[in-house]
């Protein structure tokens, strides 16, 4: 049944940073965006973590420059949900997970808060094993060791967030800039051909007709748009102090969305490099069964002709497994406070999360190695797809309706343009989810 928000007296989306950034009232256009710069960066993170790495170095490897257009489309994808996820934020005053709890029932609200678990879990799981493998190669500390280390990130998260979440931003965007600048140099160093690359961001029937090539089509789009992106950008799009008026809401979101769409550019630009990087070294050179981090790390030097390329990739995925958790251990103390109404102290949540992720990663290294690991890095990403219409469908239903959004209501072309686009992430998913286990 459609109805208007129910809601409990003053719960704000994490009340220890909500609305803590000043916005100028008289500053020009070029102040007040960098003010609400920020949130956009914190969720392009989600977009470029270890996950994606290993799809991406798959698609280039065995396609060539083929599946650059999928990392396009899912971008685009991307753009559309986290703006509705901005204005569901700006207008309501709530984050995804709160916007669940004030409509569904306590049980729905239950089954969508364990599902959305299951995927931040999933998500931990693929940034712990980042960070893990990059120590491994950087530094050759086994991976055993790797994963426990990346306990200690809790504790760093917790005393950037102490001096303020501008630090947390500022952290994240210096880890985005060392990504950028180590796939930049990897580019210049593989010399890809300019027009396979302009091709391949054209869609081609074979994605379709081809079943490996679509299955790691599918594969790309599901750890490009994570769940959790959603919870988290409605979130901390609230810790602006902007004016809770119209006026004040219709800037916010404008300047909020720019931000989001800027940050997702650069994502784009991200993962487009590995597949790049991957089609010009490995696919040009024969080696198309290059399918993991672990592969491509050692066979980058010898085809490259300099050992700077495998070390500036690892540095790139230890700063992208970093940057994910992160943002990752946010978004889970956002679901859990928004879904359950539980406040546990942030350490303690934290913990809770990190230890989800690490148990069953120490377990699976142990008993299978690192085989074990590249396949777990898989296996999350799969977990990843099942969950995002779960996210996705309550996001387009509340911002779609008059009840919940008044002036601020999906226009008719988002509205038809977003629930396509969560059909075709329910209809892929479900063919990705038959294709893994049967």
């Amino acid at each position: 049944m459609r109805k208007p928000w129910q809601r409990e007296k003053h719960s704000n989306s994490l009340p220890e940073v909500f609305s803590s950034i000043n916005i100028p009232k008289d500053g020009n256009f070029w102040r007040k965006l960098f003010a609400f710069a920020g949130p956009g960066l914190m969720v392009a993170v989600g977009y470029m973590d270890p996950g994606n790495w290993a799809t991406d170095i798959a698609g280039g490897a065995q396609f060539g420059y083929t599946l650059l257009s999928v990392v396009l489309i899912s971008n685009i994808f991307a753009m559309i949900l986290q703006h509705l996820s901005i204005k569901l934020g700006v207008v309501a005053e709530r984050d995804l997970a709160q916007a669940c709890r004030d409509h569904f029932s306590p049980k729905v609200n239950f089954v969508l808060w364990f599902f959305c678990e299951i995927a931040i879990a999933a998500c931990d799981l693929a940034e712990v094993i980042g960070s893990a493998i990059a120590l491994n190669l950087l530094f050759g500390i086994p991976l055993i060791w790797g994963i426990v280390i990346t306990i200690i990130d809790v504790l760093l998260i917790l005393l950037l967030q102490s001096r303020g979440f501008r630090w947390l931003e500022a952290v994240v965007a210096v880890l985005i800039l060392t990504i950028l600048g180590c796939f930049a140099y990897e580019i210049i160093l593989s010399k890809p051909e300019i027009a396979p690359i302009l091709h391949g961001l054209l869609p081609q029937k074979e994605i379709i007709t081809n079943p490996s090539m679509l299955y790691i089509a599918i594969g790309i789009l599901g750890a490009t748009v994570m769940p959790h992106n959603l919870y988290l950008h409605s979130s901390i799009v609230q810790t602006r102090n902007y004016e809770r008026n119209e006026s004040g809401k219709r800037e916010a979101i404008k300047f909020a969305t720019i931000d989001s769409t800027a940050s997702l550019f650069i994502a784009f630009f991200i993962n487009a490099s590995i597949l790049i990087v991957a089609a010009a070294t490995f696919h040009t050179s024969g080696y198309k069964d290059v399918a993991d981090i672990h592969d491509a790390y050692k066979m980058l030097a010898p085809i490259l002709g300099t050992s700077l390329a495998s070390i500036f990739f690892a540095i790139a995925l230890l700063a992208s497994g970093q940057n994910s958790t992160l943002t990752g251990t946010i978004a889970g103390q956002i679901v859990m406070e928004g879904f359950l109404n539980i406040r546990l102290k942030p350490w303690l949540r934290r913990l809770i999360t990190r230890l989800i992720a690490v148990i069953p990663a120490i377990i699976i290294t142990l008993i299978y190695g690192e085989r074990g690991t590249t396949d777990l890095l898989v296996l999350s990403q799969v977990i990843l797809s099942m969950q995002l219409s779960f996210a996705v469908v309550p996001l387009v239903m509340f911002t779609s309706d008059k009840l919940k959004m008044g002036k601020f209501v999906n226009k008719p072309i988002l509205k038809i343009s977003a629930w396509i686009i969560s059909a075709i992430i329910i209809v892929l998913n479900l063919y990705l989810l038959i294709e893994t286990f049967f």
